[in-house]
């Protein structure tokens, strides 16, 4: 058997989220195929121009998912078709959301739906550096107190593996009134990154 020790270390990193996602599907119902399919295309055209002309960039518009499946009646009958189309919307304009929504909304009305808000951080890799020395940074305060603990010094390090997360601290939403429209307002909430590493360190 192995001589050595194995310890976990954690470290957590947050920062305020610079961009928010929100996913955004068209759908239609239609007695075929062909009518439900053109006219969730027509009305995803319809949104798109209303989100670019709340300066939402062409390239942060994009397909997330497609679908086409039957309905049925009681009878298990086919009685019709739904077609919809799921999109992903990212903004740096994180006080924005209402806007949009009301945007989208505008163009498609009920046919519109709401299935995902994100706040995120858009360039995660200096704060998984910084978590990642902060985790290595426990791991060895860890090993150096349990071998003491034990009457043993710590030696060469024989294996690493690392584990990754992020988790957003939620905040309370508000919503207010702007003008003739409800605009639902969100407050960013901070995202935390998160990085354990279990080191395995050999007995001097």
């Amino acid at each position: 058997m192995d001589s050595g020790i194995t310890v976990v270390g954690t470290g957590q990193v947050t920062a305020p989220a610079d961009v928010l996602r929100l996913t955004l599907s068209v759908g239609h119902d239609a007695t075929d195929v062909a009518t439900a399919v053109a006219q969730v295309a027509e009305r995803t055209d319809a949104v798109n121009a209303a989100l670019r002309e709340r300066g939402v960039a062409e390239k942060d518009i994009h397909t997330s998912s497609v679908n086409v499946y039957p309905q049925y009646a009681d009878s298990m009958k086919v009685a019709g078709y739904r077609a919809s189309h799921a999109m992903t919307v990212s903004t740096t304009d994180l006080t924005g959301f209402g806007r949009l929504l009301n945007a989208a909304v505008g163009a498609v009305g009920n046919d519109l739906g709401l299935d995902g808000l994100q706040f995120d951080v858009s360039d995660k890799a200096p704060l998984q550096q910084q978590a990642r020395e902060l985790a290595f940074a426990q791991a060895q305060e860890k090993a150096d107190h349990l071998a003491g603990l034990s009457g043993q010094s710590i030696g060469s390090i024989a294996a690493i593996a690392e584990t990754y997360g992020q988790a957003p601290i939620p905040r309370a939403a508000a919503a207010k009134a702007l003008s003739f429209d409800a605009e639902i307002a969100v407050t960013p909430g901070d995202q935390t990154i998160e990085v354990s590493l279990e080191v395995r360190f050999n007995w001097a």
